[in-house]
């Protein structure tokens, strides 16, 4: 099972998801080809209501645990209520470019 699907198992199975992107952005940053090193995840939980962002990341980081030791090197968190995400409409936002730059 790649890291992807490993993130969407655990994520899935943990919480009561209304929404959720996975997405390998390990592409933009400077690592070979085919890593599962960057990710954003996009998702949206009755669980999060009532709770501020932060607990959202630190509930989210310890189901991926195992996950955030080795492969994962960064994770991009969008965590939203019910309401949140309808408020935005859909709208996602864009992870920063990586100082790193890219691969050349």
């Amino acid at each position: 099972m790649s890291v992807e699907q490993q993130i969407v198992s655990k994520l899935d199975a943990r919480f009561g998801l209304d929404h959720l992107d996975v997405v390998n952005e390990s592409g933009n940053h400077n690592v070979p080809a085919n890593s599962e090193t960057h990710f954003k995840v996009v998702m949206v939980a009755k669980e999060f209501e009532g709770k501020r962002l932060i607990a959202r990341h630190r509930m989210v980081h310890e189901v991926l645990a195992e996950e955030l030791q080795r492969p994962v090197h960064a994770l991009a968190l969008h965590t939203y209520t019910d309401a949140e995400w309808k408020d935005r409409f859909g709208d996602v936002p864009m992870s920063p470019p990586c100082v790193g730059g890219g691969s050349d």
